[in-house]
């Protein structure tokens, strides 16, 4: 990138107001390193605890969601304690509102399947989220999940609107698609 790209790109970012943006792989210390980071600009905005966590917890979960299920791996899958994976993750502020999106790539075949799980969220209302919530607490995490399974509920949860979702063709592996999930808090 050349220094005139880079300005626009930073240009653009202050245009659109984006507090934080981060491009790269995500291992567990990168992930704490940004936790601390989004921490400190929400505390020097001023930003309300209950919004604060908020958007940390959809941050956390938009985290575990590019370091378990990212196509773009560094580390083999028999290191599931050390995962260090590709993705991008990027917060941005309209008005009182904040906006959280990240993106990563999946492998094409587990399209539909992360879409049967987003969609029906997507529909429901917060009351019917928190006891879909309640409910999965009670039992077995999914067998595609490597976490509990809670991720997408939290998400939904915490947002002050529908969580938005894309699926875009990864332009440089046709085995791929990028996921992109966004969340409103």
């Amino acid at each position: 990138m050349q220094y005139q790209q880079f300005q626009e790109f930073w240009r653009a970012a202050s245009e659109r107001q984006v507090i934080f943006f981060y491009a790269g792989y995500f291992s567990q210390h990168v992930v704490s390193a940004i936790a601390e980071t989004i921490r400190a600009r929400l505390d020097a905005a001023g930003t309300a605890g209950p919004t604060s966590r908020r958007i940390f917890s959809a941050f956390v979960e938009m985290s575990q969601n590019i370091m378990h299920y990212s196509a773009d791996a560094l580390t083999p899958a028999e290191q599931p304690d050390r995962q260090i994976r590709g993705g991008a993750f990027c917060i941005g502020v309209c008005g009182e509102r904040f906006h959280l999106l990240c993106a990563n790539p999946v492998a094409s075949e587990r399209v539909e399947a992360i879409r049967a799980r987003i969609e029906p969220l997507c529909a429901m209302t917060v009351d019917e989220i928190r006891s879909a919530y309640r409910t999965a607490l009670r039992q077995a995490a999914p067998e595609d999940s490597k976490g509990a399974g809670l991720g997408l509920l939290t998400m939904a949860r915490d947002a002050s609107a529908p969580l938005a979702f894309h699926f875009l063709p990864d332009s440089t592996d046709a085995g791929r698609t990028v996921f992109c999930i966004a969340a409103t808090i």
